[in-house]
């Protein structure tokens, strides 16, 4: 089972992919994509997609919003055998595959440009002193999660689903995401990563 984040990084990834035939292999979203202006299952879908044509993979579609409004929607929704599925294959995946999102990134994150986050929210992250996130799950520079209210309604999986994956693989690119991966380090999420040489050197010379 994989586990995949939209987002602009895995979008280019997705366009790159060499395919390989595997057998009883299972693809599942790990976050939403809907907001208030679209279901947002387009955009996730063609990336997702790709990796699934690739890999002759079961796709697993996610089919709720990125953030809910109210914390006990997304609680109710939880219970849903449906989605208790999908959670449940989240729990049980192989192989975690996502980039870092940053509002200070040069190319911003999807989740910061798309619609998904209103200024209201935006003012709660950086009150919050989050700089970053993983499958729209928000973290601060040490990592942690705690008081961070939007992560209430968010649809990701928790950082402790991460970690209990054998294999987290991050793609990163751009200095402009060394505080977002610096971060997401600090929360123990990545054991594989992919990085370009000038955020490399970024990352270790800070």
């Amino acid at each position: 089972i994989m586990g995949i984040a939209w987002g602009s990084t895995m979008n280019a990834v997705s366009r790159h992919l060499t395919p390989k035939r595997t057998h009883n292999a299972q693809i599942v979203q790990l976050n939403g994509a809907g907001n208030t202006r679209s279901t947002g299952l387009d955009y996730a879908n063609e990336i997702l997609r790709r990796f699934s044509n690739a890999f002759d993979a079961r796709l697993e579609q996610f089919p709720v919003p990125t953030f809910f409004d109210d914390p006990a929607t997304r609680t109710a929704y939880w219970r849903e055998r449906g989605l208790r599925r999908l959670l449940e294959m989240q729990g049980n995946m192989d192989v975690a595959l996502f980039s870092v999102g940053s509002p200070f990134s040069m190319v911003p994150s999807h989740v910061y440009v798309g619609g998904y986050l209103d200024d209201e929210e935006f003012t709660a992250l950086s009150d919050a002193g989050v700089v970053g996130d993983v499958a729209t799950v928000f973290y601060r520079a040490d990592g942690s999660t705690d008081g961070i209210p939007l992560n209430d309604r968010g649809t990701g999986p928790e950082l402790s689903v991460l970690r209990r994956t054998p294999r987290r693989i991050c793609v990163v690119a751009g200095t402009s995401k060394v505080d977002s991966l610096r971060g997401a380090l600090a929360a123990g999420l990545i054991t594989d990563l992919f990085i370009d040489e000038g955020t490399a050197r970024a990352l270790v010379g800070s």
